[in-house]
């Protein structure tokens, strides 16, 4: 394992993502007119769409697009959208409607226009959509898997071949996310240190009674088991890389070792001391 100092910035991603929740409502291929020409909707779902042939429009937001074969687009939820294509030349598209979020917020914003882009391997994205609309109908574990790990290859490709690449760092400089990177960068520094819920709320200037939720939207998990988990994380990393008695690690990590040990085993299945012996 190799550990080093994150940014702020790196940090709040890498905790975000672990977060990002994804489920496909809906996987098909179609041609013609019919589901196409919509005027002003605005959905709860996300669109995903491989157009495979044909010309048409998509306005997002009032924003036109004139979709071609060989891209890739994303239409977030809670745009306002109207499509159009040509009667002599309809398209054929595959389409995913899905929903994704981190936490409990969108990972797509209803602010953004359209995510639209020239798949760089047409064939693969061909491929993937497929096998999703293969899978769509069996209610296995190993299809829901597949059709999840489809959607996650065709959203990668679709922010990547579009340029997308500060698609995550825009998320994080939103308002909420950007007070967040303070929160968890103050945590990082001080998970050794006596913390409260009060001061964690004070850094973004909310009561407790609102942090709380707030806080949970975003990563999944109230702000002091949160606290709790990574000074977990930072015993395993001692347990591992140091020579400090067990103790001095619980002590470290601001717990008695009784309830350390207690605590540790709880969260891991280990006593602290078979955590050490097995991963050195």
């Amino acid at each position: 394992m190799i550990t080093h100092r994150m940014s702020t910035n790196g940090n709040l991603t890498g905790r975000l993502l672990q977060n990002i929740t994804v489920s496909v409502t809906h996987a098909q291929v179609k041609s013609g007119l019919p589901g196409w020409s919509r005027n002003s909707e605005t959905p709860a779902f996300n669109r995903l769409y491989y157009i495979e042939s044909g010309t048409g429009e998509v306005i997002i937001n009032g924003v036109t697009h004139y979709p071609v074969p060989g891209q890739l687009m994303i239409m977030p939820a809670g745009t306002t959208q109207t499509t159009r294509t040509s009667a002599e030349d309809p398209y054929t598209r595959y389409i995913c409607h899905f929903d994704a979020k981190i936490g409990e917020w969108p990972l797509f914003d209803s602010a953004h226009n359209l995510y639209i882009s020239d798949a760089a391997d047409p064939q693969l994205a061909r491929e993937t959509f497929e096998q999703m609309v293969s899978q769509f109908e069996d209610n296995s574990l190993p299809s829901a898997l597949r059709i999840q790990a489809s959607l996650l290859n065709l959203l990668a490709m679709t922010l990547q071949d579009g340029g997308y690449s500060n698609f995550m760092e825009e998320l994080v400089h939103n308002g909420d996310q950007g007070k967040l990177a303070h929160v968890l960068q103050y945590i990082e520094l001080r998970l050794t240190e006596p913390m409260a819920v009060e001061e964690l709320a004070d850094l973004v200037h909310l009561h407790p009674n609102y942090f709380i939720p707030y806080f949970k939207k975003f990563m999944g998990v109230p702000p002091m088991q949160y606290v709790q988990l990574k000074r977990m994380d930072l015993a395993k990393r001692q347990l591992t890389y140091s020579d400090l008695s067990i103790s001095d690690i619980a002590e470290q990590v601001g717990m008695e070792l009784a309830h350390f040990s207690k605590h540790f085993k709880k969260t891991t299945g280990v006593s602290p001391s078979a955590y050490r012996s097995s991963t050195r």
